[in-house]
């Protein structure tokens, strides 16, 4: 690892959708996407950042699949199936970083002791300190909970600088931009700006926890290459979200 003197953020919870891992518009893994972010993320660790990982499973399964004519799988169910998703993500990409030479530890918080370690949180902040990334699959390991409240809960844990929220735009805009061409990119945004004006960032339980302990979240374009490097250096990226006195500026 090289000098941490240029960091902002020293230890940090990657927030990955599970359609990251997918090709645009797909379902599914795509090792050429894996290969592309594994890369961005190696740089991030080689700068010398603790980096644990938080993924969803949107690519292999939601709950709102099951719904309507398909609501003969229950809620609770569905959810379970999703946290599942989770930890084949996981799997897959710890064989990714892996192959790059990245030490990689995946940990549940379902017990899955065959493929994963339990979740402890000494244990996931053991294996930071020693250099290692650590994928946190499973959620929290209950349903109801989406995967953005499970990042904002282990980014709390583990005592994370900062939640990197990973997107396919340019940060957080006032309105689809990929519907509306006239949509404004916000540089930066208070919690509560996020509530009232109903941005689609993260959940509401995801935004309450951060605004409660004032851990703030960065989201960002990770398809531009480099963007996770910049994003762990503090260089402006993306949409800061924070106490307003806790400026990403200052």
């Amino acid at each position: 690892m090289s000098d941490t003197a240029d960091l902002r953020y020293r230890r940090v919870i990657l927030k990955l959708s599970g359609e990251s891992l997918a090709e645009s518009g797909k379902r599914g893994i795509s090792g050429a996407e894996m290969a592309t972010i594994s890369n961005q993320i190696k740089l991030a660790h080689e700068s010398g950042c603790q980096i644990a990982i938080v993924n969803g499973g949107g690519n292999i399964l939601r709950g709102a699949q099951f719904s309507g004519a398909n609501a003969t799988v229950g809620e609770a169910t569905a959810h379970y199936m999703g946290m599942l998703a989770t930890v084949i993500n996981s799997l897959a990409l710890q064989d990714a970083l892996e192959a790059i030479g990245l030490p990689t530890r995946v940990m549940s918080a379902l017990p899955v002791d065959k493929v994963a370690e339990k979740f402890i949180r000494r244990r996931a902040i053991r294996h930071l300190e020693k250099g290692r990334v650590v994928i946190l699959s499973g959620g929290i390991g209950c349903p109801f909970v989406t995967t953005d409240t499970a990042a904002a809960q282990r980014a709390l844990e583990i005592d994370a600088d900062v939640i990197l929220k990973a997107t396919r735009v340019d940060g957080v805009y006032s309105d689809d931009p990929e519907i509306n061409p006239h949509a404004v990119l916000y540089d930066q945004l208070s919690y509560q700006e996020v509530t009232t004006k109903k941005l689609r960032v993260m959940d509401a339980t995801a935004i309450a926890l951060c605004s409660e302990h004032r851990k703030p979240i960065l989201v960002f374009n990770f398809k531009r290459d480099g963007n996770i490097v910049r994003a762990v250096r503090g260089e402006t990226v993306g949409t800061w979200i924070g106490d307003p006195n806790d400026s990403q500026t200052n």
